[in-house]
C-alpha cells in the first residue's frame, strides 16, 4: 500500500477525559480511539459483544492461569450465567480451586515481604503461596474428603462427562463454575486433567477410574465442526488455547471472532504468547476474522469485559 493511501486511513488519537457522567460503556467507546492496549481492550469488548449478539456463534472460552485464587471465580461464573460462554476449556488447577471455594474454603490474600517472611517459613506452617495469595494445606484435606465420597456411576467415561457428574454433587454455591456448568449443560473440557491436585486425589481414592481423553478430543472436534460461526476468547493461553485451536484447525469453520488476553510474548515461540495473526497461518483463525490481543493481566481485563457485556447488552 502506498504511504499516501495509508495516511488517508489514519485518524487522530482521542485525548479523552473522564467525565463524572461517564459510564463504562461510554468509557470503552472513548478508549476505542486511543492507542496501545487501551484500544485493544476496547476492541476486545466490541468483538465479544458481537459474538454474543451473533445467534449463530458458538463461543469457546479457554481459561488458564491462577484466576480463581486471585478472586475471579465470580467473574467466570457470571460469564457462564449470562450465556457469554458455550464451551469452557480449562485446567485441572482451575477446577481444583473452584471446588475449594465451593466447599466453603477460601484463598487468602496478603502482602508477602521477603524480609519479614520467607517461603520456607510458609512451608513449615503448611501455607502454600501463589504470588500474594495463600492457601492452607487444610483446604486440600477438605477437597480430599469430598473426593473420597464422590459417587461415580461409570468409571469409563470422558473427562467432560465426569466433570458434569462432579458438578452435580457439589453443594449449591453462587459462584461455583462446575455447578453452574452442570446445571446449564455447558461442557467443560480439561485436556490436561491429570496435571492437578484434584486428579491426584481422584487417583488415590478411585483406583478403577479410567477417564477417556480421546472421546473428549473427538467431541470437541464435533462441536467445532458443527459451529456455524466460531468465536474464541483465550485467557492466559496454555493447553486450553491449543485444545480449542487444534479443533478449529481441522474443521471448515475457523474462528471469525478471536480475543486473547495474555502477558506472554511471541518471541520464544511458546503458544501462550503466539499471536492471533500467527493462528491465521494454521487455519485456526479466519483470515477475515475480527480479532484483538490484549497484553494485560487477565485479572484487570476480564472484569472490564464482563461489565461491558452486561451493561451494553440489549434487553431481551
Amino acid at each position: 500500500m502506498p504511504v499516501e493511501d495509508f495516511k488517508e486511513k489514519l485518524k487522530k488519537v482521542n485525548q479523552f477525559k473522564i467525565d463524572k457522567s461517564d459510564n463504562l460503556v461510554e468509557l470503552i467507546k472513548e478508549l476505542a480511539d486511543t492507542g496501545f492496549n487501551a484500544k485493544r481492550l476496547a476492541k476486545a469488548c466490541e468483538i465479544y459483544k458481537e459474538m454474543v449478539e451473533d445467534k449463530d456463534c458458538t463461543k469457546f472460552f479457554g481459561l488458564a492461569g491462577a484466576l480463581i485464587p486471585a478472586g475471579m471465580q465470580g467473574v467466570i461464573y457470571d460469564f457462564i450465567k449470562h450465556d457469554f460462554i458455550d464451551i469452557l476449556v480449562t485446567t485441572g488447577a482451575s477446577l481444583t480451586h473452584d471446588i475449594a471455594e465451593t466447599l466453603g474454603f477460601h484463598h487468602l490474600q496478603g502482602e508477602f515481604k521477603i524480609h519479614e517472611l520467607n517461603d520456607t517459613n510458609l512451608h513449615e506452617n503448611q501455607l502454600n503461596r501463589i504470588y500474594d495469595v495463600f492457601l492452607p494445606n487444610e483446604v486440600y484435606e477438605g477437597i480430599e474428603d469430598f473426593v473420597s465420597d464422590l459417587v461415580i456411576p461409570d468409571n469409563n467415561i470422558p473427562v467432560s462427562s465426569f466433570l458434569k457428574t462432579l458438578g452435580e454433587q457439589l453443594p449449591d454455591n453462587k459462584n461455583s463454575i462446575l455447578k453452574i456448568c452442570a446445571e446449564k449443560e455447558i461442557p467443560i473440557f480439561c485436556p490436561a486433567f491429570t496435571d492437578s491436585g484434584l486428579a491426584l486425589q481422584l487417583g488415590f481414592h478411585h483406583r478403577d477410574l479410567n477417564l477417556n481423553h480421546f472421546k473428549d478430543m473427538l467431541k470437541m472436534v464435533d462441536l467445532a465442526w458443527d459451529a456455524k460461526h466460531a468465536g474464541v476468547c483465550i485467557v492466559g493461553g496454555g493447553v486450553p488455547k491449543n485444545f480449542i485451536f487444534q479443533s478449529l484447525q481441522f474443521c471448515p469453520t475457523s474462528a471469525i471472532y478471536a480475543i486473547q488476553i495474555t502477558m506472554d510474548r511471541p518471541e520464544p515461540g511458546g503458544l501462550s504468547g503466539a499471536t492471533l495473526e500467527e493462528a491465521i497461518s494454521w487455519g485456526k483463525v479466519n483470515e477475515k476474522a475480527k480479532y484483538s490481543t490484549v497484553i494485560s493481566d487477565a485479572t484487570i481485563a476480564l472484569p472490564i469485559i464482563l461489565l461491558y457485556l452486561k451493561k451494553s447488552r440489549k434487553p431481551k
